[in-house]
C-alpha cells in the first residue's frame, strides 16, 4: 500500500482515502465492464523488469491471443510501448523516446516522485527503473488507472501508483517531494502560470521539477498562442507558449537553475495510431499539404523539456 511506502504522512492518508471515495462512486458507465476484464486476466508469475524501453510484466502467459482480447477491452492503449505477459503492447505514443530525452537531464535515485498525468504510469515504471523509490501518479481519466490496475496484476506490488485525481484535487498541506513530473499537462490547463505554482509547492526545497509541454517554433519563442478552437483537432489546448515565455512562467511561479534542455518537433512515428490505439492520431491532425502546420494552420507540435528546481 501507498501509505506504508511513505508512513506519517498526512498528505497521503488524504489522496489514498480522496482516490478510494472517487473509485467506488465513479459514475463512468464502462467501469464495471472495465473491472469485470481485469477479474479475467490470467494467473501470471508476478515480475518486474523495468530497465528496458519496454518494461516487461508479468511470466509468459501460455495462450497470448485470449490474453490479447482481454487487453483490448481497455482499449486506447497510449503509453507505451509495455509488455506484459509476454505480450507486446504498441501503443499510440512512443513514449520511451520521450523517456530517452528526458533521462540525460535528470537523476532519481531513492526519490519520491510525483507525476501529473500520468496516464497509465508507463513513465512511473521508467522512472523506478532509474532507480526512483516512490512514483505517485495522478490522472483523472479512469480507463488509464484500469490500464495501471491490468499491469499491476502482472507486476505485483511495486511502488507504482495511479490515483483517479486531478491537480485540484491534491490537499494544500506541504508535501516535500523530491521531483515533480508535468509532462504533456501544461497546455491543457487554462492557467499555465497556476499550474507551475503548484509544482513549485508541492517540490521540497531543492526539489526538480521535469516539465515537457507543447512550445512554438525557435522564431517564435517570445511569442503565445491562444487557439481559438482546437488545436492539431484537441478541443482542450489553452496556451502554446514560445520557450522565452515559458522560461519566464516558470521563473515568475519562483523556480530556479531553469534549464531549456531540449526541444523536438513530434514525428507521425513517434505519435501514431496503431492496433492497439485504432482511433486517429496525429497524422490526420497534420495539414496533409503541409506536415509542419495543424489542420488548424498552426505550427505543428513540438515539445520541449524544461528542468528547474525549486
Amino acid at each position: 500500500m501507498l501509505q506504508k511506502r511513505w508512513p506519517g504522512r498526512a498528505w497521503v492518508n488524504s489522496v489514498c482515502t480522496l482516490a478510494q471515495k472517487r473509485l467506488a462512486t465513479h459514475p463512468h458507465g464502462d467501469l464495471p465492464r472495465w473491472l469485470c476484464t481485469l477479474q479475467q486476466l490470467p494467473a501470471v508469475s508476478l515480475e518486474a523488469n523495468l530497465d528496458r524501453g519496454t518494461p516487461a510484466l508479468g511470466g509468459r502467459v501460455e495462450d497470448l491471443k485470449a490474453l490479447r482480447e482481454t487487453l483490448m477491452e481497455l482499449h486506447p492503449w497510449r503509453k507505451g510501448p509495455l509488455c506484459l505477459g509476454g505480450l507486446r503492447i504498441e501503443t499510440e505514443w512512443r513514449s520511451d523516446w520521450k523517456w530517452e530525452r528526458v533521462e540525460t537531464y535528470i537523476g532519481l535515485a531513492v526519490h519520491r516522485v510525483l507525476d501529473i498525468g500520468c496516464g497509465n504510469g508507463y513513465f512511473g515504471l521508467r522512472m523506478l527503473g532509474a532507480g526512483a523509490a516512490l512514483v505517485v501518479g495522478i490522472d483523472p481519466t479512469l480507463l488509464f488507472v484500469m490500464q495501471w490496475l491490468a499491469c499491476r496484476h502482472f507486476s505485483g506490488d511495486i511502488a507504482n501508483y495511479v490515483l483517479p485525481l486531478a491537480i485540484e484535487d491534491l490537499p494544500a498541506d506541504p508535501v516535500a517531494f523530491d521531483t515533480v513530473f508535468s509532462m504533456g499537462v501544461l497546455y491543457h490547463r487554462k492557467d499555465p502560470s497556476h499550474h507551475l505554482k503548484r509544482i513549485h509547492s508541492l517540490l521540497r526545497p531543492g526539489g526538480t521539477m521535469v516539465l515537457e509541454t507543447l512550445v512554438l517554433p525557435h522564431e517564435r519563442r517570445q511569442d503565445l498562442l491562444v487557439p481559438q478552437e482546437r488545436y492539431a483537432r484537441m478541443r482542450n489546448v489553452w496556451a502554446v507558449p514560445g520557450t522565452d515565455r515559458l522560461v519566464n512562467w516558470a521563473r515568475n511561479a519562483g523556480l530556479k537553475d531553469i534549464e531549456l534542455a531540449d526541444v523536438t518537433p513530434t514525428t507521425i512515428k513517434e505519435q501514431r495510431s496503431t492496433s492497439w490505439m485504432q482511433f486517429e492520431s496525429l497524422a490526420e491532425a497534420l495539414d496533409p499539404a503541409d506536415q509542419e502546420k495543424t489542420q488548424e494552420g498552426y505550427p505543428a507540435p513540438i515539445r520541449a523539456l524544461l528542468i528547474a528546481t525549486r
